[in-house]
């Protein structure tokens, strides 16, 4: 990540992203009560979710960030882990919810974008939802990207991933930004 990122860890940019994503894409869905957070970087995301269900499990790639986040949420209900989006630790069907805040951009191919939604369908438990937030693609964060992975998903993309993924129920917004919803509604496999 490049120094831009800073931003990511402020006061402002939790705040935006409680009242501007998570609070509109949790608004009519339960989440249950036990979470995977796919990418949470510095936890903006992860302090608000938290409060939301009783056990949150973060998946963070980079230890770094996922060492930072684990000794501020130690003795809360949030486990942080390290590991990948795309080959997540955890058996089949461990989790009601799965969320997915700005972070697909970060992963660097479409095939494992595709993967990590994948991944998100088989952990989840049937009748188990998928609530994320995306970018939309434009000049101005494909510069504040510079020297980063940047790789944004169209919203038609992301919504033919969702249904190849096996989802259904799959509700995608774009607007200012990129909101979705998808329910693990029947049992298939992502192949």
């Amino acid at each position: 990540m490049n120094e831009n990122h800073a931003l990511c860890s402020t006061p402002e940019w939790a705040e935006f992203m409680e009242s501007e994503v998570l609070e509109p894409v949790t608004r009519d869905v339960e989440l249950g009560e036990e979470m995977l957070e796919l990418g949470p970087g510095p936890g903006a995301t992860t302090r608000w979710l938290r409060h939301r269900v009783t056990r949150l499990v973060a998946l963070e790639l980079d230890p770094d960030a996922a060492d930072r986040l684990a000794g501020e949420l130690a003795g809360t209900n949030v486990t942080v882990e390290v590991g990948d989006s795309t080959a997540a630790p955890f058996p089949a069907e461990s989790f009601d919810s799965v969320g997915c805040f700005t972070m697909l951009h970060h992963v660097p191919t479409a095939g494992a974008q595709f993967r990590t939604l994948c991944e998100a369908f088989r952990v989840l438990r049937p009748g188990g939802v998928l609530v994320g937030a995306d970018s939309l693609a434009s000049q101005g964060l494909h510069e504040f990207h510079e020297n980063d992975t940047y790789n944004p998903i169209d919203p038609a993309r992301l919504l033919v991933f969702l249904q190849a993924a096996g989802f259904g129920h799959v509700m995608v917004s774009a607007g200012e930004g990129l909101l979705f919803t998808a329910r693990k509604t029947e049992e298939r496999s992502c192949e």
